[in-house]
């Protein structure tokens, strides 16, 4: 049987999420901040906003900038953990690159 490696261990994954959530959380600050420096130039640029231009803008930076972060993260979380390493790739030995 093989030994526990990266994710599968229950102390790394563990530690693993909890900074992953630490990190969603932070960044989740600065969505926020992303979000008023955007409401803010484009009260500058284009004056008083109705209210669905606010909740969009609101929506739209804040999940943008979120989906972008967590995707980031998880390419992390996955690399710094060594779960990348665990895959076994069966077409290694029948692909050249030579060619």
């Amino acid at each position: 049987m093989r030994e526990k490696q990266g994710l599968d261990d229950p102390q790394i994954a563990a530690a693993a999420w909890t900074r992953f959530r630490r990190i969603m959380g932070w960044m989740a600050l600065g969505g926020a901040a992303c979000v008023g420096l955007a409401l803010l130039a484009l009260r500058l640029w284009a004056g008083p906003m109705p209210l669905h231009m606010i909740l969009a803008t609101i929506l739209g930076v804040w999940l943008t900038f979120m989906l972008g972060t967590g995707l980031m993260a998880l390419v992390f979380l996955s690399s710094g953990t060594g779960h990348d390493q665990q895959v076994m790739d069966p077409m290694k030995d029948e692909v050249s690159i030579d060619d």
